[in-house]
């Protein structure tokens, strides 16, 4: 064992090692099984990845492994990195916080992968951060937006996106700050699951019309597991606001969704965190249904970014569609991590994580989400998009230098 492994509880790495087992032979992808000899540069370059293949945000999750695997397909397909083939080691984390902990500990001390991407979800990305800062890995994350992970002071860590959470909804705030007054919101209603992103997103945008003046009629948090949304929708349909938002991921966001429109809610704007951007939604809602539905978006097939043309004839080619926000923010994990091995020339444990940080920190990198560049803490430098439905498709709507159709000041009944 390297010396710069920490001692763990044997009776948890125990476990997690023969729970890990079975995940790893079934989810590695690539050449090669067990862990190369250290110093061996004829072997693949493996990464360890945990991730929620099930459970609560297994839906995002899943889309995050497939940007994954493209960008994997992409390197070997071209020669590798740093003329070595990928292998991406993956793990179902289960959407657990406890779990993902103990799936990075047993990727980096027993299978002695050379680097790590992050998970899904701040939930996920938090606990993670910390392991990743403990083992000295370089953590470059694609859906851990929430303050909490900054505010963490890992010096490792980047986020792999435009924004963080609390900024998300900017470009819509200021639109409706500059609509007439007949036309701007004058109360609103927020539901959020209780988690960093879902409620950062929705709380950094409530504080600032609260600041505004728009009366908050309702503001309510639900446990991650919430299925029934029947006394939330009674709320939020009593108050009939004219703006509703929902901090949410997926499931919670189309149950949400489902419980107002039967109870006759229809509120003249509508904007959900993450799930307006999954391409399930739009069956799982209607395809005459979504029209006016809002979200944030980091991500735009229609952007003229570095790479982004090339990134969206993979996932047409591979999947039938255009890429989502999950597999777009994955795939820019893999551009970020490549434009700092070949600049550092390395890609292991040991001295060589910290000339990747220290590279990252000094260097912007061109993604296909824009130009990044991070501050001390990790924090990207952007902005999102604000996504909505039009005639039953995803449009970039603002800000209106980039968007691909126009603004819809009332949603329509869903």
């Amino acid at each position: 064992m390297s010396a710069r492994r920490l001692t763990r509880s044997r009776a948890r790495g125990a476990a997690v090692v023969a729970g890990a087992a079975l995940l790893l032979t079934a989810c590695s992808s690539g050449g090669g099984g067990g862990a190369e000899e250290e110093g061996d540069d004829d072997g693949p370059i493996r990464i360890g990845i945990s991730l929620p293949l099930t459970g609560d945000f297994s839906e995002p999750g899943k889309g995050v492994q497939n940007g994954y695997e493209i960008w994997r397909d992409e390197i070997n397909e071209a020669g590798g990195l740093l003329g070595r083939q990928v292998e991406l080691v993956i793990l179902d984390d289960q959407s657990n916080a406890d779990r993902v902990v103990a799936d990075y500990e047993a990727l980096i001390t027993q299978e002695e992968v050379d680097l790590i991407f992050g998970p899904f979800s701040s939930r996920l990305v938090l606990p993670s951060a910390r392991v990743a800062e403990e083992y000295g890995m370089l953590f470059v994350e694609p859906a851990g937006a929430a303050e909490d992970i900054f505010a963490a002071g890992y010096r490792n860590l980047f986020y792999a996106a435009p924004a963080v959470a609390d900024t998300h909804y900017d470009y819509l705030f200021d639109h409706l700050m500059s609509l007439p007054d007949g036309e701007r919101p004058e109360t609103a209603s927020f539901a959020s699951m209780d988690d960093p992103l879902a409620m950062g997103a929705a709380n950094g945008l409530k504080a600032k019309l609260e600041e505004a003046g728009v009366e908050i009629l309702v503001d309510e948090i639900y446990p991650p597991n919430t299925t029934d949304f029947s006394g939330i929708a009674a709320q939020l349909a009593e108050a009939d606001a004219d703006l509703l938002v929902g901090g949410t991921q997926y499931q919670d966001g189309v149950n949400m969704i489902l419980a107002v429109r039967q109870l006759g809610y229809q509120p003249r704007m509508a904007a959900f965190t993450t799930a307006p951007t999954l391409p399930e939604f739009v069956e799982a809602i209607g395809a005459d249904k979504v029209d006016g539905i809002m979200t944030p978006n980091g991500y735009s097939p229609a952007a003229e970014y570095e790479g982004n043309a090339n990134f969206v004839e993979m996932v047409m080619e591979k999947e039938g569609r255009e890429p989502t926000e999950d597999e777009a923010n994955a795939y820019t994990v893999g551009q970020v991590v490549t434009a700092a091995v070949e600049a550092v020339g390395c890609a292991e444990q040991g001295d060589c994580q910290t000339e990747l940080v220290d590279w990252l920190h000094e260097n912007e990198v061109a993604t296909i989400v824009g130009d990044l560049r991070w501050d001390e803490a990790g924090r990207p430098n952007g902005a999102h998009f604000i996504q909505q439905y039009v005639d039953g498709s995803p449009e970039i709507v603002l800000p209106e230098d980039q968007a691909t159709a126009e603004f819809i000041a009332v949603k329509p009944e869903w």
